[in-house]
């Protein structure tokens, strides 16, 4: 069998996590993964957890430091501090890119064959293309969100706004100077070919879980309370309003017999000080709040579901397709799935795993609550089973990472 040389790929991306902290971890998991089949990835990022607001990773005084995090090589960068998505967030990542720039290869940091770029922000990409410019390898952008599309979309910022403006130059660019456009959202590339103009080399990877995990916490009838657990981002973007309102209604009717039913919301972001004040102010005792866990204590937190939620505010954008993370790790925990987005893109359909309800519906929130926690418990469990079958035949990481490698190789000039 033919030895195939390593291959150094560089992946700037301004939120990467190890896998110890709160949130998505893709591109930890992928670079472990790829390193089979012989890529190796640094994956450049910035020491400040965007979700927690907290510098977990720097020492004071220090502005760089390249470690290893569960085999996978990081440069973790020093950026501002800042709160909300106002100027603070801006310079944030003005000084990211900055940084990026700034890299040099070392005894420490090998030099790229392949320099990725990914958003959501676009300075991240830009300044990745530049560092593929200066050691004259390729460029790969990776598309999670659509910037500046989602700014207005979502973020109500106007079309003429400078940053959008200035986003939406940088989004032109990008596109056409990449040798490939990764992206999660399997119908983003009609998008991506009217921005540039121009036909774009487009590769759909989403997110995924491990296809082969522990076994599974039984579903049970036997907790007093029917809980459904949201894990994820409490921001703007993720319609956590519409969770307090059908659980007043849900509290105003006091149910229709059974279990009382529970909201539990794990994570943090932006949004969720706010919600926690809401709630009380409201007088909402079916409204549960929990710290953020990392990834590896995910499948344990939803061991105690009986349902899960998966919402997001009611927004164009999402036509192109949404491929969250928690999404997958509910299938994995095999819980039906309520899927609360406005897209033609739909897993829990695709998989029978749940229930598809519309977006900022709080009664048909509450209603596809009550519908879970009446069906015999048995019904409940095949829609788990159906989700966690689906996830294992089209979102098992083992797979998706040796995709990207192929791609990155093939970018690289390598046979595949």
């Amino acid at each position: 069998m033919p030895v195939i040389a390593p291959i150094q790929v560089w992946f700037v991306n301004h939120y990467a996590l190890a896998p110890d902290q709160a949130g998505g971890t893709r591109h930890h998991t992928l670079a472990r993964l790829m390193q089979d089949q012989e890529v190796e990835v640094t994956l450049i990022a910035s020491s400040l957890d965007h979700a927690s607001r907290q510098d977990t990773r720097l020492a004071a005084g220090e502005i760089i430091k390249v470690n290893m995090e569960e085999g996978v090589r990081f440069v973790w960068l020093k950026t501002p501090a800042y709160t909300g998505n106002n100027l603070g967030r801006g310079r944030n990542m003005l000084e990211f890119a900055r940084a990026v720039l700034a890299l040099k290869p070392s005894h420490d940091l090998p030099r790229p064959d392949v320099v990725v770029g990914s958003s959501p922000h676009l300075f991240a990409g830009f300044a990745a293309l530049l560092l593929a410019r200066r050691f004259q390898v390729p460029f790969v952008l990776e598309i999670r969100d659509i910037w500046p599309k989602t700014l207005v979309d979502l973020g109500g910022m106007s079309e003429r706004h400078p940053l959008v403006m200035v986003f939406g130059r940088l989004e032109k660019l990008l596109y056409r100077q990449a040798r490939v456009v990764i992206s999660l959202l399997p119908g983003a590339r009609s998008h991506m070919e009217q921005v540039a103009g121009q036909s774009v080399p487009f590769v759909w990877l989403p997110n995924g879980v491990n296809a082969q995990p522990g076994p599974i916490v039984p579903m049970t009838d036997s907790s007093p309370t029917f809980d459904v657990i949201y894990a994820g981002a409490h921001g703007a973007a993720n319609n956590l309003d519409t969770v307090l309102d059908a659980a007043a209604l849900l509290q105003r009717c006091g149910e229709t017999g059974g279990r009382p039913v529970r909201f539990v919301l794990v994570g943090d972001g932006p949004e969720k000080v706010r919600l926690q004040d809401a709630a009380k102010q409201r007088g909402l005792s079916n409204i549960v709040f929990r710290d953020p866990v990392p990834k590896r204590e995910i499948p344990a937190t939803l061991a105690a579901a009986a349902a899960c939620l998966m919402p997001l505010k009611d927004s164009p954008v999402f036509a192109h397709g949404v491929s969250p993370n928690k999404l997958f790790d509910y299938f994995a925990a095999a819980r039906p799935v309520i899927f609360a987005i406005n897209t033609p893109f739909s897993a829990v359909d695709q998989a029978g795993a749940g229930l598809s309800i519309p977006p900022e519906d709080p009664q048909a929130l509450a209603d596809a609550v009550l519908h879970l926690a009446a069906l015999p418990l048995a019904e409940r469990q095949a829609m788990g089973e159906r989700g966690r079958a689906y996830v294992a035949e089209n979102h098992d990481m083992r797979g998706l990472a040796r995709k990207l490698a192929n791609v990155l190789r093939v970018v690289a000039g390598q046979k595949v």
